[in-house]
C-alpha cells in the first residue's frame, strides 16, 4: 500500500472531564517503591523520586501491568548505567485500579507528598484527562504512553503513544485501499473511542466510506451477542474496534461463536496488542488486523535488544506491545532531557526536551517541541496463530504528531 496524505485543518474544543480534580494532597492507598534506595525529594540525596501511576487492578489491569513492567525495566537499566546527573532513580509506584478519580488523586499525591521529579502513568484517555489539571495546576510533568485521541496538548504532559494521524488515520487508508469501505464501529463508552469515532466519521463522508453501526458499551461489559448480531445483519467490509480493556475478551469470543471471520469480516483493532491478545485467546482473534507504531516483530537491532532483556527480567513467555515500548521510551526520554538540561526542574527539562531524537525499539522518536508529541512510524499488522503480529505495512518514515488534524482539510467540521 502507498503511503497517502490528507490536506487537514480542525478545530476542537476540549473534552471536558467532571471536575474530580479539586483536590488537596492526599494519601488514599499505600504506595510501593521498587527499586533504588529510599531518598528525599525528587533530587535529594542519591536518589530521584519518580511516579509511575497505572492500574494494576480492575478491567484496565489486563493492559497496564505490562507498562509499568517496561517502565521499570527502564529505570533499572538506566540505574545500572550510573543513573541520572550522578543519581540512581527510585521509583513510588502506585495504582489507579481502573478508576479515573483515582488516577487524579495518586498523581496529586505523587507529586505533593512523594515529591516526584516526574510522573510516567496512564492509559484511558479519561485517566489522562483527570490528570491533566493536576500537573497543570501542580506545574509537574506527566509522560503518557498510550495512542490517544488526538485534538489535545498539554505543556505539562508529553505524549509518546501516537496521536490520531499516526494511527487512526494510517488505519483508515489501509482500509480504503484494501476495498473496505463500509465500516461499523464498535467501542467502550467513554472519551477516546467516541472522539476517535467523530473523526473516523469526518474520514468516511470525505473519502467515499459508509458508517453501517455505531455501537457503544461501559468499560469492563461482557455481553456482546446483540451488539454482534448487529453487526451480522449489516454485513460490513470491516469492522473499527476501539473497545479496551477485558472488553475485547467476550467480543471476540462472541464474534468467532458467531461466525464472523478474520478473512470476510477483519476487525480493525487500536487498543489491542501483544498483551491483549494472550488474554483474548489467539483463536479467537487470528487473522484480525491492528494499527500501531511499534510489533515485537519489528525488525530493528533495537528491538532485539529490548525484547532479549524484556524477556531476561520478566520471562521468555511474556511478549512486547507498543504501549509498553512506548512508557519504557518515555522514560529514557525523560532521562535524556534531565541530563541535557542538568537538572530536574520541570520548566529546564521541558525546554531541554524539544528535538530530542533517540533511536528506539520502534525506530527513531523525535520530541516535537511545538506539541510535546513523537515523530512515529504507522505500522500496520495482522495477527498470526502464534499471537504475535506480523507487520503488512508501514508508512515508510516517522510522521510529524499533528493532535488537531490541522493539516487535513475533511476534520475542520469536528467540534
Amino acid at each position: 500500500m502507498r503511503k497517502t496524505t490528507w490536506p487537514v485543518v480542525l478545530r476542537v474544543g476540549a473534552l471536558v472531564v467532571a471536575s474530580i480534580v479539586g483536590l488537596a494532597a492526599c494519601g488514599s492507598g499505600t504506595s510501593q517503591t521498587e527499586g533504588g534506595a529510599a531518598g528525599g525529594g525528587a533530587g535529594a540525596g542519591d536518589t530521584i523520586k519518580v511516579g509511575i501511576l497505572h492500574s494494576l487492578s480492575g478491567t484496565m489491569a489486563i493492559s497496564e501491568v505490562t507498562v509499568k513492567d517496561a517502565e521499570m525495566l527502564a529505570i533499572e537499566e538506566i540505574n545500572a548505567a550510573g543513573g541520572v546527573l550522578g543519581k540512581k532513580l527510585e521509583p513510588i509506584v502506585e495504582d489507579g485500579a481502573s478508576d479515573w478519580p483515582t488516577f487524579a488523586e495518586k498523581a496529586d499525591k505523587l507529586i505533593t507528598q512523594d515529591k516526584v521529579a516526574t510522573v510516567f502513568g496512564g492509559w484511558t484517555s479519561a485517566s489522562r484527562k483527570a490528570m491533566l489539571p493536576v500537573f497543570e495546576r501542580r506545574k509537574a510533568l506527566l509522560w503518557y504512553p498510550v495512542q490517544y485521541e488526538g485534538l489535545e496538548s498539554s505543556p505539562y504532559i508529553f505524549y509518546t503513544g501516537a496521536t490520531t494521524n499516526q494511527q487512526i488515520v494510517p488505519a483508515l487508508d489501509y482500509l480504503k485501499e484494501e476495498g473496505k469501505k463500509r465500516i461499523f464501529l464498535v467501542g467502550s463508552d467513554y472519551v477516546f473511542p467516541r472522539t476517535a469515532n467523530k473523526i473516523i466519521k469526518a474520514y468516511a463522508a470525505a473519502n467515499g466510506m459508509e458508517i453501517l453501526g455505531e455501537e457503544y458499551t461501559p468499560l469492563g461489559h461482557t455481553e456482546y451477542s446483540t451488539l454482534v448480531n448487529k453487526i451480522v445483519d449489516a454485513k460490513p467490509d470491516a469492522v473499527f474496534n476501539t473497545l479496551n480493556g477485558d472488553s475485547n475478551v467476550a467480543f471476540f469470543k462472541q464474534l468467532k461463536s458467531a461466525g464472523v471471520t478474520a478473512e470476510d469480516t477483519p476487525v480493525m483493532s487500536v487498543s489491542i496488542a501483544e498483551e491483549e491478545v494472550k488474554g483474548i485467546g489467539v483463536d479467537n482473534i487470528a487473522g484480525h488486523l491492528v494499527a500501531w507504531n511499534y510489533y515485537q516483530t519489528t525488525d530493528l537491532p533495537e528491538n532485539e535488544a529490548f525484547v532479549k532483556a524484556f524477556k531476561a527480567r520478566y520471562g521468555e513467555d511474556r511478549v512486547t506491545s507498543d504501549p509498553m515500548e512506548a512508557g519504557y521510551n518515555a522514560v529514557y526520554l525523560w532521562a535524556e532531557a534531565v541530563k541535557k538540561a542538568g537538572t530536574t526542574e520541570v520548566e529546564a527539562v521541558k525546554k531541554a526536551a524539544a528535538g530530542i531524537s533517540l533511536k528506539r525499539p520502534e525506530g527513531t522518536v523525535t520530541i516535537d517541541g511545538e506539541n510535546q508529541h513523537l515523530y512515529k512510524t504507522a505500522r500496520i499488522g495482522v495477527i498470526e496463530k502464534d499471537g504475535l503480529i506480523r507487520e503488512v505495512w508501514n508508512s515508510g518514515e516517522p510522521i510529524k504528531p499533528d493532535p488537531y488534524l490541522k493539516t487535513y482539510s475533511w476534520a475542520g467540521g469536528l467540534s
